[in-house]
């Protein structure tokens, strides 16, 4: 068991990673409650021997974290409407990598709210990668991508099936997350 694992396994918590080691893929991490989903998620990935980046609010890529974030492979989301489409950006970034996987909480927030982003979705289907569905469920203290969902091109349905999936997990501030 690598360090990543240790930690996780000292603090309580289990992995149960069963999906492929796809070479590109975007993961959709939920729920999205705590800062410290992106600790738990990016800990849990490395105790399985894989890489992923992440997106992340800009505001977050000050000096001295920036460079520590572009490091562990974070992407800078800018605030809406500013420098094009993320989606574009996203989508032309998996077609120039033979690797890539990408960590994406729909939500978008910490904060609750049902209206999820789909971003994500419109990314996997035009750069044709399988989205991972990712879940931390703190009541189990249980990290898991066991899921591959392949988008139809129907976002809402999508949307609602991903939601779906995602209502039997519970974040550290349960009232902050909706899946509907």
């Amino acid at each position: 068991m690598n360090l990543a694992g240790l930690i996780l396994r000292a603090a309580g918590w289990h992995v149960n990673i069963t999906v492929p080691p796809y070479p590109r893929s975007v993961i959709c991490v939920a729920p999205h409650t705590s800062n410290w989903d992106f600790v738990l998620g990016k800990l849990a990935y490395a105790s399985v021997g894989r890489k992923a980046g992440f997106l992340m609010k800009e505001s977050w890529f000050f000096f001295p974290l920036g460079y520590f974030f572009r490091a562990m492979g974070g992407i800078p989301v800018p605030r809406k409407g500013k420098n094009g489409s993320l989606v574009n950006l996203m989508v032309e970034k998996f077609k120039a990598s033979k690797s890539l996987s990408i960590a994406i909480t729909p939500e978008g927030t910490r904060k609750l709210t049902k209206d999820w982003h789909t971003g994500f979705l419109q990314v996997a289907r035009q750069a044709g990668v399988p989205i991972l569905l990712g879940a931390i469920d703190f009541p189990s203290k249980t990290i898991s991508i066991e899921h591959t969902f392949i988008p139809t091109g129907d976002t809402d349905n999508d949307m609602r099936e991903i939601k779906k999936y995602y209502s039997r997990f519970s974040g550290k501030y349960p009232d902050q997350f909706s899946a509907y």
